[in-house]
């Protein structure tokens, strides 16, 4: 989940922690697979003149970042004006061609799915079967915080908020990046997540409150939330080509991206397909550009998405909960620009709604969000007075894509100089690089080379528990520790010595780029006491939040 510009993920993804060094990768698109349109504009030449080079511009984008493809849609006065492909969305292998990226294409769309699942809580408010103030503990009984009070007095818009008190991605590694946990096993183990901020205080980006708002949709409508979302949503919208996550792709599904990665933060291949299915909630909907459009016009009619038989709208949701979707509920303090030429973007107010980011640019209100997983990145972008909305999906993992896109649009609408902002995120991604590098130099000349862990390899081995996560395993394999998370498969690795009674775990999937140190405290006997785990580069993405855990050896008996 990354993504949001104030906090680390959001870093990472709009200001760029997709890789280091841009490395050498298969052509980034044939003839064919320059510029594929699979939808005209519906108004013509309803472009800018400023846009009349965007193919270009948007090859451009793709070429600095290394991303294979882009699918962009922009929305104006509620008529698609764009809707269109550029690049690949899957690499030719074995002598077959690449795949052209086209408005129907289906990307992962990761975190903008918290906006559905929003409203889909506001349908079910207007309908009388909740309300927004309700507690969370009126509608599932179980649910428990690891605070009583914050258990008691959390409401239903409290889960879309950000402002719990659990710190960024608490309770993350609980289905990252996928787990053997059903949703309510998740949310169970939420009572042993720490808390570590004041309730109501301050914004801190989570994902797992959006698992127990989907549980709350689905106890209050009593249906799944999968067939919530394809009758309340995709039908009425005509969202034929999204699909409620990764599982549900059909064979049929041809026009589907395959997402791409930096593994090592250098190395661009294709990554494993991914379903948060037990985090469905906080992302999960894969959907493509053309899809999406109708979603962003929905939006920004007030939710109205045509009319009855008797001339009166259609409606998702009422006008008053569109409002308070689209109305500040937690502050947000925005963090100084990476590099000057970003001062020009950096908002004079920012906030968070009920799954919307909400800020200002050169005098308009923006409403926005971005999501991302391995191998995808997106963002969708709305400027509600003047009735503008534009989406950008992307099967990389480069921020700095996706940002350099949006902004171009938004300077052509709003009549501003063009800016390069190719040239602007690279310049804030290789600064981002650089203090990743300069952050490694610093271990590496604080370490002790010469030092030797404490106890023989044997003296690590065991399995170790915490009490939010679950178990972890250590064993001694081929002369070094071998390191399993029991309901992570992904998450197996190989520890190297670092200094004393600390290791590097190597995750054997190179993708993850989470490697982290594993620092061992020992009793007054010489025996593990405590394992603790800090990722390695602040390039790692933040929902592994392996800081987090308290792991303890299991002793044989327990």
């Amino acid at each position: 989940m990354r993504i949001d510009p104030i906090t680390r993920r959001l870093f990472m993804v709009l200001a760029l922690a997709a890789g280091s060094a841009l490395s050498a990768t298969p052509a980034l698109a044939t003839d064919a697979a320059q510029a594929s349109t699979a939808a005209k504009p519906a108004v013509a030449n309803a472009l800018p003149a400023q846009l009349s080079d965007f193919t270009d511009y948007v090859n451009g984008v793709r070429k600095q970042f290394d991303v294979p493809g882009i699918a962009v849609a922009i929305v104006k006065d509620g008529k698609v004006v764009l809707a269109q492909g550029y690049g690949v969305r899957t690499y030719g292998t074995h002598g077959q061609p690449d795949q052209p990226v086209d408005a129907h294409t289906i990307f992962a769309i990761a975190s903008n799915t918290k906006a559905f699942t929003a409203a889909s809580l506001s349908m079910l408010a207007d309908e009388g079967k909740l309300d927004m103030g309700d507690r969370v503990i009126d509608h599932l009984p179980w649910f428990r915080m690891s605070d009583p009070y914050i258990t008691h007095e959390m409401r239903i818009r409290d889960l879309l908020a950000h402002h719990s008190g659990l710190s960024l991605g608490a309770g993350d590694l609980l289905y990252w990046p996928t787990t053997d946990y059903t949703t309510k096993q998740v949310i169970q183990h939420l009572a042993h997540v720490p808390i570590k901020n004041g309730f109501r205080e301050r914004y801190f980006y989570d994902n797992i409150l959006f698992g127990v708002a989907e549980l709350v949709i689905e106890n209050v409508s009593g249906e799944s939330y999968r067939h919530f979302l394809k009758t309340r949503f995709f039908e009425p919208l005509g969202m034929h080509d999204t699909r409620f996550n990764y599982h549900y792709i059909q064979p049929s599904d041809h026009d589907v991206a395959t997402g791409y990665a930096k593994y090592d933060f250098k190395d661009l291949k294709p990554v494993a397909k991914l379903a948060w299915a037990n985090n469905s909630g906080a992302g999960g909907i894969y959907s493509s550009v053309h899809d999406m459009a109708k979603w962003i016009i929905a939006q920004l009619d007030g939710g109205v998405y045509g009319e009855n038989a008797d001339g009166t709208p259609k409606r998702l949701f009422s006008e008053k909960r569109h409002e308070e979707m689209w109305s500040v509920q937690t502050a947000i303090h925005p963090s100084k620009p990476e590099i000057p030429e970003l001062a020009a973007i950096a908002p004079d107010y920012a906030g968070y709604g009920e799954g919307w980011h909400l800020s200002e640019f050169r005098g308009h209100k923006v409403v926005y969000h971005t999501g991302g997983w391995p191998g995808f990145v997106s963002r969708v972008t709305m400027i509600p007075d003047l009735k503008l909305g534009m989406v950008v999906l992307t099967n990389q993992q480069s921020g700095a894509a996706f940002q350099a896109v949006t902004y171009r649009i938004l300077d052509a609408y709003m009549h501003a100089p063009k800016t390069d902002w190719t040239a602007v995120y690279a310049k804030a991604e290789a600064k981002s690089e650089a203090k990743a590098d300069d952050s490694w130099k610093k271990h590496e000349a604080a370490r002790d080379k010469h030092s030797k862990p404490s106890l023989p390899l044997s003296g690590y081995a065991g399995t170790y528990r915490d009490p939010w996560y679950g178990d972890v395993g250590l064993r001694v394999e081929g002369g070094h520790l071998v390191m399993q998370f029991s309901h992570t498969k992904q998450l197996l690795g190989d520890l190297k010595p670092w200094q004393h009674d600390t290791f590097i775990v190597h995750w054997r999937d190179r993708s993850l780029n989470a490697d982290a140190f594993v620092t061992f405290a020992l009793d007054a006997d010489g025996h593990v006491r405590e394992m603790r785990m800090k990722p390695v580069s602040p390039l790692t993405d933040f929902s592994f939040d392996f800081q987090d855990l308290r792991l303890k050896p299991v002793k044989k008996d327990g």
